[in-house]
């Protein structure tokens, strides 16, 4: 979590900009290679992680080659229920299970919050100039103002974190660097 509050009471998850990837259920999927890498896990937790993530991918494609990906994005039902219609699907330990249904079940999700990771990560590599004029900027909020002039944000990821910036006012930021030839890719 990168964006400051004010009210520490509302320190929680829910902050966190990207919860959808940060899920529990993939936490050993996206932390095990890091902790190997850092000395910190073992070769056995190492290589369950490792053949975990071969039989998710593996189902994965299994399920989408038999077009069972749809009727698996349905709530009420479960890899299992598949399972006793098709009984050619392999019987995964209950951890894959769990992954291949939420990847599938949440995968429209899980893209979108992939694809606003990318933008933020594009806001983060748009530079502001040191110079700018925050407290004449049309469009700005007066708050807006203030805040980006006290702090001089470094790029667009930098004021999109200082709080009471709002979505709004980096779109109203996006606009005066094309409109100024800053940034013409925005």
């Amino acid at each position: 979590m990168t964006k400051g509050v004010d009210e520490p009471y509302r320190m929680m998850t829910s902050r966190a900009e990207y919860r959808l990837l940060l899920r529990q259920d993939n936490a050993d999927l996206r932390l095990t290679q890091k902790g190997w890498e850092a000395g910190l896990v073992d070769q056995a937790r190492y290589e369950r992680m490792l053949e975990k993530q071969r039989l998710t991918l593996e189902g994965k494609a299994l399920l989408e080659k038999l077009r069972l990906t749809e009727r698996l994005r349905h709530p009420e039902v479960d890899y299992e229920a598949l399972r006793a219609q098709r009984p050619e699907l392999p019987d995964y330990p209950a951890d894959v299970r769990e992954q291949l249904e939420i990847d599938i079940k949440y995968e429209g999700y899980i893209c979108r919050q992939q694809a606003d990771r990318q933008r933020f990560l594009k806001m983060e590599d748009t530079p502001l100039p040191p110079d700018a004029d925050y407290l004449n900027m049309s469009g700005l909020r007066i708050e807006a103002r203030q805040k980006l002039d006290a702090q001089r944000p470094r790029s667009l990821g930098q004021a999109s974190r200082i709080p009471g910036i709002n979505p709004g006012d980096v779109t109203v930021l996006m606009i005066w660097l094309r409109a100024n030839g800053r940034n013409p890719a925005l």
